[in-house]
């Protein structure tokens, strides 16, 4: 049933056109209203192909979705609009490299196939290296629960560039676990392979370093709760990145663009 929302804009389905917003893009969009029954998706042969589409489709949103919600702390201030869909178009891409299953129920095997993730930037519009130059090294702690970031003295104004009215930086390095996933026949959904270890997390920050002077030498480690025994069906996602401040008083107001995270390593 179409709604008008102003004097000649309306939402909804009106003589056989749909009318919809699509989130991140501005205006609005149209298309034709119909398709097929739900019913005949679920059970007609000839959606055979469509709905082992859905399940695989399913099973990557929710791959995609356990990376987020281990980063969910710090990911507003990093992220774009799309992130979600980008995630779950690169876990489609993992999914597509499995030859073992039958369609619609092809692995998620992550594990196998980091590359796909390491070196995404979670906006996409602003990216890691345009920001921050300074060199750096990471450091596994060897059974795959932590990560050290170090980074030597530098000079902050030949190495960082930073929005205009910031006066100080602070770097992050985050850990989190991210499980393959399977696709189960009982429940017909798809799962995390090692649901215990999966979404883990553990997220660090720097001090806050003024950007008018040379800083001293940064470690920032991060490590996982408990130091669980990793599981080979699980990968080890490691990100650093970047948050700008403004200094007033004694208080440190944080910037809400100019910021950039990246997965620097998956192990």
């Amino acid at each position: 049933m179409a709604k008008q929302v102003g004097l000649v804009k309306y939402s909804g389905t009106m003589g056989g056109v749909r009318h919809f917003k699509i989130k991140g893009l501005d205006g609005d969009f149209a298309g034709l209203a119909g398709g097929p029954s739900a019913e005949q998706i679920y059970n007609d042969s000839a959606f055979e192909r469509t709905r082992e589409n859905m399940s695989e489709f399913g099973g990557c949103a929710s791959a995609a979705k356990s990376l987020r919600v281990s980063l969910s702390q710090i990911l507003k201030q990093f992220s774009d609009s799309r992130l979600t869909g980008r995630l779950t178009a690169i876990m489609k891409q993992i999914n597509l490299e499995d030859q073992s299953e039958a369609r619609g129920q092809r692995l998620i095997e992550i594990s196998t196939q980091r590359h796909y993730l390491t070196g995404l930037n979670f906006n996409s519009n602003l990216s890691l290296s345009s920001i921050f130059n300074a060199p750096y090294t990471i450091t596994e702690d060897g059974k795959r629960t932590g990560m050290t970031l170090e980074v030597p003295s530098f000079n902050p104004s030949s190495l960082i560039t930073a929005p205009a009215g910031a006066t100080h930086f602070r770097l992050v390095n985050a850990v989190s676990v991210v499980s393959d996933f399977i696709y189960n026949n009982t429940t017909g959904k798809y799962e995390p392979m090692d649901p215990a270890l999966n979404e883990l997390s553990d997220i660090k920050y720097s001090d806050y370093i003024d950007l008018s002077a040379v800083t001293p030498q940064i470690f920032v480690s991060s490590v996982l709760p408990n130091k669980p025994i990793m599981t080979g069906s699980v990968s080890l996602v490691n990100c650093i990145g970047i948050e700008f401040y403004q200094l007033v008083g004694s208080n440190y107001y944080l910037f809400n663009s100019g910021n950039a995270l990246r997965i620097d390593s998956i192990v």
